[in-house]
């Protein structure tokens, strides 16, 4: 099953042209899917009001080379480690999917598209494994009203469309392709082409629901997290205070009712948020 490569049989029902063309539509419609959602939310012009905000609020001018350093500390940290994730289960649940993602979708253009190299079908069926066990395990245990809020995993909002579809696709895929492994034939009208009309109508869902989806967020993600570092090496902070060493001499004689309400040697309460897992239901 492993280093069966699905679309070779499927190329005796579909053309490769037709294949490549529905490629090609769901590169489209994410791209316009994201556009939409951008002017809809405007995040562009949120992002270019609040960078100009900074810019008149800044401290200091952070140089071209600090960017260069910001960026690629972005890049590492957010989007290849996704370290903003203080959730060790949410974060190896995130890069699963996250890389599964890539994986899967990346190896079925370039098997589509005629690159016959031999390891392309092992990275499709190791990234929809990763998928399923990234998908299943943020569905059933992490996502926050399932593990905070007591609620239903089966309960469905229209935020769910991005996780479920991919999940979905997924779990479609993988067993479209045991069945055809096992000698079924695509044009039978059996469960093969059961499992194949599936995994199509659950992988168009996935890119033609951009709009409504928590898809387009992956696009904006980094470069929110990019203009945070910004503001913080600038000293504008989105006009936020800053973060204050509550024992430091110099801090108690700017805030004089430090020692008064919390003595003179005051411990670091940390972020209240985090202070324990947010189960109370």
């Amino acid at each position: 099953m492993f280093a069966n490569n699905p679309f070779d049989a499927l190329s005796a029902l579909i053309s490769t042209d037709v294949m490549q063309m529905y490629i090609i539509v769901m590169a489209i419609l994410v791209a316009g899917g994201t556009i939409l959602d951008m002017m809809h939310k405007k995040s562009a012009q949120y992002f270019f009001e609040n960078a100009e905000k900074a810019k008149a609020n800044a401290k200091r001018t952070v140089s071209t080379g600090e960017k260069i350093s910001l960026a690629v500390s972005t890049v590492a940290s957010e989007v290849i480690t996704s370290s903003e994730f203080c959730n060790t289960k949410r974060r190896i649940s995130h890069l699963l999917t996250m890389y599964g993602f890539i994986l899967f979708v990346a190896s079925t253009a370039l098997m589509i598209f005629g690159n016959k190299a031999e390891i392309l079908p092992q990275l499709w069926h190791i990234g929809a494994i990763m998928l399923c066990v990234g998908g299943y395990w943020f569905w059933f245990f992490i996502r926050v009203d399932v593990n905070s809020e007591g609620a239903k995993w089966y309960k469905l909002v229209r935020a769910d469309i991005f996780i479920v579809s991919l999940f979905t696709t997924a779990t479609f895929a993988l067993i479209w392709s045991y069945l055809q492994s096992k000698g079924g034939v695509v044009g039978d009208m059996g469960s093969t082409t059961l499992f194949f009309a599936l995994f199509i109508v659950s992988n168009t869902t996935l890119f033609a629901s951009v709009l409504w989806s928590k898809f387009a967020h992956m696009f904006f993600k980094p470069a929110a997290a990019f203009q945070k570092k910004t503001t913080v090496a600038d000293g504008s902070r989105e006009n936020l205070p800053g973060d204050f060493d509550l024992a430091s001499a110099e801090v108690q004689a700017k805030f004089p009712d430090i020692p008064e309400y919390m003595g003179k040697n005051p411990e670091y309460m940390g972020h209240g948020i985090r202070r324990e897992p947010p189960n109370h239901y």
